[in-house]
């Protein structure tokens, strides 16, 4: 019996030390929960790098960040060689014109406007941007214009080449209204001959025409020797005239200011994973589940309007391994691990939109913890500030599908096709909205896509100065990496844009040019282990990349990015080159025309202001030789292990979770 009542005593303490236990842990639940630490990319950022927010000057290492020498002799020069007269006041007419599509479109299309305004010797009319019109539900304070751009900026900068007015002048506009001037629809590739011919004569006669732009550009690339200074007008457009609005520069300059406030260089990264080129090339089988439902209805759409002339369904694998699909984002994290960046290494990523969504960052993210964006560095305050005022849009008022009756399903169910017939269709059950899954909902209720709805319209809008502000981080980026540019497809690209303004402005700043075909070649060769690569995979891609960025790189750049888009090559018209020792190869195009090396000689103020730096630019090179000759052995057998390292850290990780 005491031994009975030796073991109630111990339960009873038990369950009262479990009771005490309980009581004491929920106490401390409902003091410490109201004093959580909530998750901020910028004290992350800070407490990855700990002297972020000092002066402190961290010192570079140059085999990842430092100049190219081989492209120091490229200097920006833009300016008329020849005799270049000003503009005729008493022009052939006006021209107006309406400019579809995104951020990159845009651009181009402007320089080409600008181009063509001075070959008719017309007045351009302030092109007017439908992507930002007060019918899309933009702010009242801006037009479409200077919704993104600086409209006098643009008019002064262009005061010697072209005239050009904010609007047509009264008595024109009620005709205009009526429809009473011939409306031309040019193609991206159309000729100065077209204009000549076709558009010329009509300007002359109704003094007034206008220009439907939707390709991207209305003026071919490439032109002929006797028009360089047109080409040259193009670079005058595209990097001196065409100034974002003040309050953008302004946020963009703020982000680069932030992105180096540690005294660390940054990297920016566009991936380029855009629906309309995923559609295009056939790259549906990348993706999983409703991402290649979405791709594939796009293709077929392009398919219906004529833009493709290929089946529907095709292998997105053997599209890859020939370079026409994207490098993914984990692809590019392994590649520049491979070329030895560190994981402390801070990346900005470009594009106001990634198809597919976060899903498909989580392993470059992990690659690289310090993964940030406009959203991670700006305030939400600071980004709607840039677009205004805007008026409340009507709610988006729920509308369930339309019901069948039971005579249509009947008649659905005996159409079903020869026996065994499926059974018939489960009752009728509404889809609510809580199972709507965001902007792509439609595919679980329609087989056609809805046009965008008035929200839709307006955050089209926002992206434009999203990418305004990325096209100004990725153009003043310590290196610049793209997912996806050069595909082919003749629409421009952000970042072949970004890539031509960056060799514009400075050739030797550290723009990594990947050839995609040889990358897939690598990555295939190690799918099975991508994070355990052998020795000899890492050197392949680190040798591959570093020779991107020189020359070689350069040259194939000529070859692929010229003919479709000025823009991102726009050498050798707008650059001199200063003399070296070295002998630089000249490349022509096919009908001969030389897309590299032709640069002239730069005016002899460039070779003064050069060489102020010659002794600085000695020094370094010596400093850089002997870091090289320290770190080359170090270098050799480290570069795999860098590149393992986090997996090694955790085994347990799935990149494919």
């Amino acid at each position: 019996m005491a031994f009975k009542s030796k073991l109630k005593w111990v339960a009873l303490f038990v369950l009262a030390l479990s009771l005490v236990s309980l009581v004491a842990h929920l106490s401390m639940t409902k003091f410490s929960s109201m004093n959580l630490a909530q998750y901020s990319a910028k004290e992350a950022l800070s407490h990855d790098i700990p002297n972020i927010g000092s002066s402190l000057e961290v010192k570079r290492n140059k085999r990842l960040w430092g100049d190219v020498r081989s492209l120091e002799f490229l200097q920006p020069y833009a300016n008329p060689r020849s005799s270049y007269p000003a503009p005729d006041e008493n022009s052939n007419g006006f021209i107006y014109a309406k400019i579809f599509g995104g951020f990159e479109k845009i651009r181009s299309s402007i320089c080409d406007l600008v181009t063509i305004s001075r070959l008719l010797n017309a007045t351009l009319v302030i092109p007017e941007i439908q992507q930002s019109t007060r019918s899309k539900g933009v702010s009242y304070k801006f037009k479409s214009f200077t919704y993104l751009y600086d409209e006098e900026e643009f008019i002064i900068s262009l005061k010697n080449d072209v005239n050009i007015v904010k609007t047509l002048p009264e008595y024109l506009k009620a005709a205009r209204k009526r429809s009473e001037f011939p409306i031309f629809k040019p193609q991206n590739s159309a000729s100065p001959n077209f204009y000549v011919r076709e558009v010329l004569p009509k300007l002359k006669k109704a003094k007034v025409v206008g220009l439907i732009i939707t390709d991207g550009g209305c003026l071919q690339s490439i032109l002929p020797p006797s028009m360089s200074e047109f080409q040259r007008l193009r670079c005058r457009v595209g990097f001196h005239a065409l100034q974002f609005r003040t309050e953008i520069q302004i946020l963009g300059l703020r982000i680069v200011e932030r992105l180096r406030a540690s005294g660390q260089p940054f990297l920016a990264y566009h991936p380029g994973l855009v629906r309309d080129t995923l559609a295009y090339h056939g790259c549906a089988e990348l993706y999983q589940d409703v991402h290649t439902e979405l791709i594939q209805y796009r293709r077929a759409q392009l398919i219906k309007q004529g833009i493709i002339n290929d089946e529907l369904s095709v292998d997105s694998h053997m599209r890859r391994e020939n370079g026409s699909c994207p490098l993914m984002p984990e692809e590019v994290g392994l590649l520049l691990r491979a070329i030895g960046y560190p994981p402390q290494t801070i990346i900005y990523l470009a594009g106001s939109k990634t198809f597919g969504g976060q899903r498909l960052l989580i392993p470059l993210r992990s690659l690289f913890p310090n993964l940030v964006d406009r959203t991670t560095l700006c305030s939400k305050t600071e980004l709607f500030d840039l677009v205004g005022p805007e008026a409340p849009l009507p709610a988006d008022i729920f509308r369930p599908p339309l019901q069948k009756s039971e005579q249509q399903l009947i008649d659905e169910w005996k159409k079903a096709g020869p026996r065994p017939r499926p059974l018939p269709p489960p009752p009728y059950r509404p889809i609510y909205q809580h199972e709507k899954e965001g902007w792509y909902a439609w595919i679980t209720e329609t087989d056609k896509e809805p046009g965008p709805s008035p929200m839709d319209l307006r955050n089209q809008a926002h992206r434009l100065i999203w990418d305004a502000l990325d096209y100004i981080v990725s153009v003043e980026a310590d290196a610049f990496i793209p997912g996806f540019n050069n595909d082919g497809s003749g629409w421009p690209d952000f970042s072949g844009l970004a890539i031509g303004q960056r060799l514009y402005e400075r050739a030797s700043s550290r723009t990594y040019r990947p050839d995609r075909k040889t990358i897939a070649a690598l990555f295939n060769i190690t799918r099975d282990d991508m994070y355990h690569p052998k020795r000899n995979w890492t050197l392949s891609a680190k040798e591959h990349l570093n020779r991107s960025l020189s020359e070689d790189g350069l040259i194939r750049q000529s070859l692929l990015s010229k003919p479709k888009s000025f823009l991102s090559h726009p050498l050798p018209e707008c650059s001199c080159r200063i003399p070296s020792g070295e002998i630089t190869k000249q490349v022509k195009g096919k009908d001969g025309r030389i897309l590299y090396g032709g640069e002239e000689e730069c005016p002899k103020w460039m070779h003064s202001a050069r060489g102020e730096g010659a002794i600085d630019d000695k020094t370094e090179s010596a400093e850089d030789d002997d870091d090289a000759a320290e770190q080359l052995e170090a270098d050799a057998t480290d570069v795999t292990s860098s590149l393992t390292s986090l997996i090694d850290h955790d085994e347990e990780w799935d990149p494919n979770d």
